[in-house]
């Protein structure tokens, strides 16, 4: 399955805990928390380019499955993991104690970030 397309963030839940467990300052979990981001994605075979738009802040991420690299966190941190497929249609990565899975059903991709009881999802859809 093919992620390569742009998405809209749709809904999220647990935002703000979240934001606050990851060290994000208040005036920004504020400020990022009524934002639609776009996600775009662009995949040739196992390499990723992934263009996150929030607002004014660009992360931009580039990775290909199975390889150690460095990624731009949502607090700007650079870390380094290794991006793994799971089944057909999963993403699953893990960085600084954050398990990170993105699922692509259909023209929606749900994002879950997991850092101890705290539970964030995405939801977004192809545009």
């Amino acid at each position: 399955m093919n992620f390569s397309g742009k998405y809209q963030l749709q809904n999220q839940e647990n935002f703000e805990p979240f934001m606050k467990a990851i060290g994000l300052p208040d005036d920004l979990i504020q400020k990022g928390k009524d934002i639609k981001g776009v996600s775009e994605i662009v995949q040739n075979g196992n390499h990723f380019k992934l263009t996150i738009t929030t607002g004014s802040k660009v992360i931009h991420n580039e990775f290909t499955l199975g390889e150690e690299c460095e990624l731009e966190t949502m607090t700007g941190e650079k870390v380094k993991a290794v991006v793994q497929k799971e089944g057909e249609n999963k993403l699953v990565t893990t960085f600084k104690g954050i398990k990170s899975v993105t699922e692509l059903n259909g023209d929606t991709i749900t994002n879950t970030m997991t850092l101890g009881n705290i539970v964030f999802k995405r939801i977004s859809k192809r545009i």
